[in-house]
């Protein structure tokens, strides 16, 4: 049987970007384990259930998604789980990220031994994007310096926080992730002007935002196959 690690924030992830590929993969028959960071629940982004901000359908099957897949409510925490014997780790994005799985150490271990093998596959979605910016590879060099990758750019960044770079809720977002994957090496396109964004560079797969998800779950599966 195949089998997924999702590596989900307790900051807040983004409802659409984990709910697609883990329907997706569950239907394929995927054993799959989810991971965060100190193995408490994970959160929801409130905004990403919000059917003002991303239609009722979307609400609705985010909303089921989170509170009734019983994998998402007893998670394992990152530093118990391995790369090793799992065909696929994703990392669902969300804002949340970038407070916790994208400066998480297990996270980065997670992300690394994924791609450095043969077997295995990472897909890593919208802000989540960070982590890449903040691994190394087993040589020390950067994890992205030369790959080609997509996630959520800072166009639509400019949009959602103020001029100090504080959230709706207040906190101040530490970093923008485009900025950190180019200064870390990644060639970085975003693909603006296109309706979806997926990206394949060898074991890895990068997806811009939420409207690209279920388009990264399929090529992720396509890879996998």
């Amino acid at each position: 049987m195949s089998r997924a690690l999702f590596v989900v924030s307790e900051e807040g992830y983004w409802g659409e970007e984990c709910a697609e590929p883990l329907t997706t993969l569950d239907s394929e028959g995927f054993d799959i384990t989810v991971a965060t960071p100190s193995g408490s629940p994970p959160v929801l982004d409130e905004r990403s259930a919000d059917p003002d901000e991303v239609g009722e359908e979307t609400a609705e099957f985010v909303r089921d998604v989170h509170e009734n897949d019983e994998r998402l409510n007893d998670p394992e925490p990152l530093a118990a789980v391995d790369a090793d014997g799992y065909d696929a780790v994703v990392f669902p994005g969300g804002h949340g990220t970038a407070w916790d799985v994208n400066q998480d150490r297990d996270a980065r271990r997670l992300l690394r031994n994924a791609v450095a093998g043969e077997d295995g596959k990472a897909l890593v979605v919208c802000h989540a994007a960070g982590l890449l910016a903040f691994t190394r590879a087993d040589d020390g060099g950067s994890l992205v310096e030369g790959r080609e990758v997509t996630g959520f750019p800072n166009a639509w960044e400019e949009g959602i926080v103020d001029e100090h770079d504080r959230m709706p809720d207040g906190r101040k977002l530490p970093y923008w992730v485009e900025d950190e994957v180019v200064a870390a090496g990644g060639d970085w396109d975003a693909e603006l002007d296109s309706e979806t964004s997926v990206t394949v560079d060898g074991d890895l797969v990068t997806g811009r935002g939420p409207e690209s998800s279920a388009a990264a779950a399929d090529t992720l599966l396509g890879e996998l196959e």
